[in-house]
């Protein structure tokens, strides 16, 4: 089992193009069947000012092709996703 403090310190990385996305700062569980459903990452790259809010990043569980010793490698992510396209 693999704790949260130890997932936070790997970057995590875009197999598709090596893009840096960054950190994990929270996980989104399932609470009924106790699983990760989605990894959060908080985009610094949003020109909000001083107390500008950073975008969102959920990247699945699917999408998550390996977790190494240092890094998270993961595909298909284009970007922020604010709203569900319908």
């Amino acid at each position: 089992m693999i704790k949260l403090s130890e997932l936070q310190v790997k970057e995590v990385i875009v197999v598709n193009d090596g893009r840096r996305l960054g950190h994990i700062s929270d996980l989104e569980i399932d609470p009924d069947r106790g699983r990760i459903i989605a990894l959060v990452i908080y985009l610094r790259e949003k020109k909000g000012g001083f107390f500008g809010k950073p975008d969102e990043l959920m990247i699945y569980w699917e999408q998550i092709v390996t977790i190494g010793s240092d890094v998270i490698l993961v595909k298909d992510i284009d970007g922020p996703k604010l709203y569900l396209e319908e």
